[in-house]
């Protein structure tokens, strides 16, 4: 078996590997997989902004699909000092702005608390074929998805195909789908 911080490598490696285009075509591809997932009679949906520098899973398509469905959608804001995240509703009127870290964030606004939310798209880097993800190691969702209901939907997104095994740590939150350009695969 690969450590994480090989397959962390690994797959920056890969996603700074690809092509602004490619990042689209396959972030689009992402998105039109995921309108097969049996998710959507949910109201409330934790989106993550992607760090475009780190060419992320380009959300924008998701965000389009959740609200043509008329579904509330929910931005992160991390707080590096604590290690915590804050749960922002999206509104026309939220005032993003990015952190020192590249990354999208409300200034301001609703917040909802975890136990609320319905269904997590989660960032990731990897993935296994049982749901175990690993992400950039700080541990920021693995915190917050303890804290929502059992019954959250957890869903990864993914350039790549699936690892065979992962070893989790104890306080790994697993996925229950992790959606890729061609395949959805559901744990």
């Amino acid at each position: 078996m690969i450590s994480k911080s090989v397959l962390r490598k690994k797959y920056t490696a890969l996603r700074n590997a690809l092509s602004e285009e490619e990042v689209h075509d396959l972030s689009l591809k992402i998105a039109n997989m995921a309108l097969q997932l049996p998710i959507w009679d949910a109201t409330n949906y934790h989106l993550f902004l992607p760090i475009s520098e780190k060419k992320e899973v380009n959300t924008e398509y998701l965000l389009h699909i959740l609200y043509g469905k008329d579904k509330t959608v929910i931005v992160p804001k991390a707080d590096f000092k604590t290690g915590e995240m804050l749960h922002y509703i999206l509104q026309e009127n939220t005032k993003l702005s990015r952190s020192k870290y590249g990354i999208s964030e409300p200034v301001s606004g609703i917040t909802i608390s975890p136990e609320n939310i319905e269904v997590v798209f989660v960032p990731l880097l990897s993935f296994d074929k049982t749901g175990n993800r690993i992400g950039y190691g700080k541990g920021f969702y693995d915190r917050f998805l303890a804290k929502c209901s059992p019954k959250t939907k957890i869903i990864g997104l993914s350039f790549f195909a699936s690892e065979d095994k992962i070893i989790p740590d104890s306080k790994d939150i697993p996925l229950d789908f992790c959606v890729t350009p061609n395949r959805i695969y559901k744990f």
